[in-house]
């Protein structure tokens, strides 16, 4: 049997593996979206804690004032920088555009949820 954690950090990680490519979300989004309101810091927790060799868009959470919560010049920093710039989200002195970018699903999506672009099954 699973333990809440764990049942927690999946749907937290299934939400995540959701967000479309070119757009992010916050933590707090994702914790709403996840079933756990003001769980923000959890899905910090649930992101720290990542299986090895996972296929989990990670970079695409970021702080909800469009900050990524990595400090400028460090390694996190750059890589997760690097991928959403992959993505074609633009990052300007280290933030991106909510307005613009935020990932905003329609019912539709939240209802029937896609395919996540990361799971192999």
């Amino acid at each position: 049997m699973k333990s809440t954690t764990a049942k927690r950090n999946e749907r937290i990680w299934a939400t995540i593996g959701d967000i479309p490519a070119g757009s992010v979300a916050s933590y707090g989004q994702i914790a709403e979206m996840a079933g756990i309101p003001r769980g923000a810091r959890q899905v910090g927790y649930a992101l720290r804690h990542l299986p090895k060799g996972h296929k989990i868009p990670w970079y695409r959470v970021i702080t909800a004032s469009g900050k990524i919560a990595f400090p400028v010049g460090t390694a996190g920093f750059e890589e997760q920088s690097k991928r959403l710039q992959r993505d074609g989200v633009v990052i300007l002195n280290g933030r991106v555009d909510m307005k613009q970018y935020r990932w905003q699903p329609d019912l539709d999506e939240i209802l029937w949820k896609p395919s996540a672009a990361w799971d192999d099954d």
